[in-house]
């Protein structure tokens, strides 16, 4: 147990029955990348049950927040998705992930596409005043199945609009771009199928895929962290890490049980 910190809970708000947030405290010692992911869970009959969690919050955030699915039978969320305000969760002392900006070349597009809470990493990054320095435009695609689905990102959005510092520098470079698979909505279908066939870029007024300005963060679905790599390698896009950064990189940690 030593190797996790224990943090109270703050608050939980339930977006569907399928999808919820929650906030904790922070250590002070607990320091993290924009875009990386800990360990965190419950202590179940004595034991750490942990799972790969992505965080929401910034890095310069006194509070954490996640971002979670659930799922009826699964072993850590069956059980997370019934916290409260008060009840104590665990946290791994280290953060680790591929999703931070020193894995990529410097560009000029920043292309962040997710699907469900595979939007977490991205969350903490469009609130890293960094990110907004280092590129001209951040484009944030978030896929889902059902509309009611996109509800977290869009008050993610809506509030950084909203703020003081945030809400100027979105307007001049931030673009929302939310789309559903199942439902009738301005932006419809898979993230994969848009870029292919171009449609997203033309939605959002922007040319195509550029080898020579995009760089691009993955997390999402099994399906299209297989696909999409596939198209941008196809196209020569290079993907990177931590000891040489390239044009994309990918993230397959962020919870799903």
């Amino acid at each position: 147990m030593s190797a996790f910190q224990k943090e109270t809970i703050l608050s939980v708000r339930h977006w569907t029955d399928s999808l919820f947030s929650f906030t904790a405290t922070r250590d002070p010692g607990f320091r993290f990348q924009n875009g990386q992911f800990a360990m965190i869970g419950l202590e179940v009959e004595g034991k750490p049950l942990m799972r790969a969690y992505s965080m929401a919050s910034a890095n310069h955030e006194e509070e954490l927040e996640f971002f979670s699915i659930k799922v009826q039978d699964g072993p850590l969320t069956s059980r997370l998705q019934k916290i409260r305000e008060g009840d104590i969760i665990l946290v791994g002392r280290k953060a680790t992930g591929t999703l931070i900006t020193g894995n990529l070349i410097p560009g000029k597009r920043l292309l962040l596409l997710s699907t469900g809470t595979g939007l977490a990493p991205f969350a903490s990054l469009i609130k890293d005043p960094d990110v907004y320095e280092n590129y001209e435009t951040i484009v944030l695609a978030h896929g889902c199945r059902q509309v009611s689905e996109l509800a977290y990102g869009e008050h993610l959005v809506g509030g950084l609009r909203d703020h003081e510092f945030f809400g100027p520098l979105m307007r001049d470079k931030l673009v929302y771009y939310p789309t559903v698979t199942r439902e009738p909505f301005r932006n419809r279908g898979r993230i994969t199928d848009l870029i292919a066939s171009n449609q997203m870029f033309d939605d959002i007024g922007q040319s195509g895929l550029d080898i020579e300005t995009d760089r691009i963060m993955l997390c999402g679905s099994p399906a299209m962290l297989e696909e999409l790599p596939a198209m941008f390698a196809a196209r020569g896009f290079v993907e990177g890490n931590h000891s040489q950064p390239g044009h994309f990189v990918i993230e397959k940690a962020f919870v799903e049980r």
